[in-house]
């Protein structure tokens, strides 16, 4: 990119309090570019820190805009439970699933601002790059893509993470103080993804990371801690007896299985360009919750419903990683998944126990009104003879 290409664009910078985009920002700012900070509250840190991050940004020169997206993010977080729609080894989709959350909640106030570009700082060559591709695609095809790191003129400059950390704090930006030369995290109200130098080796235990919503399960109490989940037509609807909206909801399921230690994991996943990364997340509030949807799941669906569900959330979780869940396929196959939940009925109270990191079923009350598949007993039947209970 030739800055200069630039200088009749003006670009909508997506800031997530980041090295990357905010070195970005300024960047091209400084070099003369009309440039404009959007910066999407997610939930990945703090409020007043988000606050922070925007001012410091005014103070630089930035025109910048917040834009309050929690209760979209925790609302397509829940939909994921809903779906069961993880990728390879258990991975919630939260980050993936933060870019269509950004780019849709954030693609009418750049449009509306003027702006023709939509820029943003993620790795080049990496799954970000395709996800804010494609999802501009979809929400603003009229606004084409910065993919910064693909261009020869930034990467000279900031040749690496330590350029960028000097360049931030030369011009005074508030950026995520747990995002350094060798550690970065990228969040939301959903869960957190970890990369650094050491993670990235195969060989480094997951102690190695930094939780943020969670302990670690060492750190969690010595004592089990119960709590009842009610699910509703296959969507949780109150942790520990307590409702509300889904950013509420899902900070409650955080809340507890986070200082449980539950929601830690270590994936090696396949990327969308063909590779294969290690990847360190933790999702505490959706490890508890789709614990407790599986269940239900399991009780309220015959075995060919079953079977096709799980076929349908793999799909969905891939979909959901490779940024094509809004493809017509996967738009089919939520639906299909729609028609099941609702033949089964999915509706029940779960009780689960948290211990140092893990889940344990406690019991389950069914409060479905369709059809239960029929159940066998025996020793309620005396023992000796298998019966089929309603």
């Amino acid at each position: 990119m030739q800055l200069k290409t630039l200088n009749h664009e003006s670009v909508g910078m997506c800031v997530s309090g980041g090295l990357s985009s905010l070195a970005v920002s300024a960047f091209l700012a400084e070099a003369g570019i009309e440039t404009t900070a959007f910066v999407a509250d997610i939930g990945q840190a703090p409020q007043g820190e988000i606050s922070a991050l925007a001012g410091s940004l005014e103070r630089a020169g930035l025109k910048t805009v917040v834009v309050d997206l929690r209760d979209a993010m925790a609302q397509f977080a829940l939909d994921l439970v809903y779906y069961q729609a993880q990728y390879e080894g258990g991975y919630w989709n939260t980050t993936s699933g933060s870019r269509m959350i950004l780019v849709s909640g954030l693609a009418e106030a750049i449009q509306s601002a003027g702006c023709t570009a939509l820029g943003h700082g993620c790795v080049g060559g990496g799954n970000d790059q395709r996800r804010f591709d494609r999802y501009t695609a979809k929400f603003a095809p009229d606004l084409h893509v910065i993919a910064p790191w693909t261009e020869p003129e930034l990467l000279e400059r900031f040749p690496d993470r330590s350029a960028m950390a000097q360049y931030v704090a030369a011009r005074g930006l508030a950026g995520d103080p747990r995002c350094t030369p060798d550690y970065s995290v990228d969040g939301s109200v959903a869960g957190f993804a970890h990369e650094g130098s050491e993670l990235e080796r195969l060989e480094t235990a997951d102690s190695a990371v930094r939780p943020i919503l969670m302990v670690s399960p060492e750190q969690a109490p010595d004592r089990a801690e119960p709590v009842l989940v009610k699910v509703d037509g296959g969507r949780p609807a109150e942790v520990g007896g307590r409702g509300g909206s889904a950013h509420e909801l899902l900070a409650q399921a955080n809340a507890f299985a986070g200082r449980n230690g539950v929601g830690l994991r270590s994936v090696v996943e396949d990327r969308i360009n063909g590779t294969k990364c290690r990847g360190m997340y933790e999702a505490p509030g959706l490890e508890l919750l789709g614990f407790c949807v599986s269940r239900v799941h399991q009780v309220s669906m015959d075995k060919p419903a079953r079977r096709l569900m799980s076929t349908l959330s793999e799909l969905i979780g891939q979909g959901a990683y490779e940024g094509r869940y809004l493809d017509s396929e996967i738009r089919a196959a939520r639906a299909a998944a729609d028609e099941l939940i609702a033949q089964a009925d999915a509706s029940a109270d779960v009780d689960v126990i948290a211990y140092k990191g893990g889940l344990s079923f406690g019991g389950l009350t069914y409060r479905g009104s369709g059809v239960w598949p029929p159940r066998q007993t025996r020793f309620t039947g005396g023992g000796h003879q298998w019966q089929v209970t309603p």
